[in-house]
């Protein structure tokens, strides 16, 4: 007998989509997991929310198809696709109390009163948000609106949430702190988040696969692990994180140990089966971590990280200028495709 694959929750086969001399996706495939949390980064202009937008429907593409849970819904109007989307304003009601705002969807639908109330009740307890639905969406932080367009969406039922930079209002530690909220709901509720953003640490963060797009076209597609670690392309390499090209290989900026006294360094530890002699030309002090840019004797510059551990700003700032030795391991060592040099890495 043969096995029957389950159906992606999204499959989409060479997606194109023009805007008069300018194509916006170029040939894109994918195929999303049910119940996977599936990130699109890439810089603006990249085509990563077009893509979101043409799953919606909210734009036709030119060419190409896309399916979701098996069904062709290429054609389809957006209230016709098993999807909900939320965007960065959150496009709540002033008007409406929270309660409401969560309701309007199913009222919209015509599910009975007492049903919409309950599901709505429910919505609001899975984003923890109970007890406050009886306020107006200006009586609340971001990240309770955010919270709030997140329970309108999910309280539908979707079998794809679609998510365009909703985090991109935020504050910084109230981006990092509905991070970790956002990939919480995701796992409560078990469907699929489809998550565009421009900001890798957030992918690298929330994604359980994530796929890097440039000029329209999918680089790369992977694991946070795999696309940090193993990037497929000199993009990749220089737009998820820092990467350092020491000759033909590339190493990221964690795995490079600083030594200093250069080459006369008396019992140096072992941290590396490579190594470079050069010279701190600026330091970067960032509370938990410093920042070394390194001019190396072969004419590279490289970027290091180190934890700071056991040092203070003035300590690790008074290393600018100083001879340093570098080390890594072979193993951290990788290659990338492309033409052109690696982004060179900045403080």
């Amino acid at each position: 007998m043969f096995s029957v694959m389950p159906a992606s929750a999204v499959r989409i086969r060479d997606l194109r989509k023009t805007f008069g001399p300018v194509e916006a996706v170029a040939g894109v495939d994918l195929d999303i997991g049910d119940g996977e949390f599936f990130s699109m980064l890439g810089p603006s202009g990249s085509g990563k929310t077009t893509v979101l937008r043409l799953i919606a429907g909210f734009e036709r593409p030119t060419s190409g198809t896309i399916e979701l849970g098996g069904r062709d819904v290429t054609s389809l109007a957006p209230f016709d696709r098993d999807v909900n989307t939320v965007f960065q304003d959150y496009a709540l009601f002033p008007h409406l109390d929270v309660l409401r705002n969560v309701e309007y969807g199913l009222k919209v639908r015509r599910v009975p009163k007492a049903e919409r109330r309950e599901r709505a009740l429910e919505a609001l307890r899975s984003v923890r948000l109970d007890g406050l639905g009886s306020r107006r969406p200006a009586e609340l932080s971001g990240g309770q609106r955010q919270r709030v367009a997140l329970a309108r969406a999910l309280v539908n039922e979707p079998k794809v949430l679609l998510l365009d930079e909703p985090l991109g209002a935020l504050d910084l530690k109230l981006r990092e702190e509905m991070q970790v909220e956002l990939k919480s709901i995701q796992r409560r509720a078990g469907i699929t988040f489809v998550f565009v953003t421009h900001d890798q640490e957030e992918a690298l963060t929330l994604s359980d696969r994530i796929a890097v797009l440039d000029g329209g076209r999918v680089q790369q597609v992977g694991t946070p692990a795999e696309v940090y670690e193993r990037p497929a392309t000199e993009f990749v390499a220089g737009f998820v994180g820092t990467t350092n090209r020491i000759g033909e290989v590339c190493v990221r900026p964690e795995k490079i140990h600083v030594h200093a006294g250069g080459a006369d360094e008396p019992g140096a530890p072992d941290t590396g089966d490579r190594q470079a002699l050069g010279t701190v030309a600026e330091v970067v002090y960032a509370g938990a971590v410093t920042r070394f840019v390194i001019d190396l004797e072969s004419g590279d510059r490289v970027v290091a990280l180190e934890q700071n551990l056991r040092t203070s700003s003035m300590d690790v700032l008074g290393r600018r200028g100083a001879r340093v030795r570098i080390s890594w391991h072979e193993a951290h060592e990788f290659h990338v495709s492309g033409a052109g040099a690696a982004p060179a890495p900045t403080p």
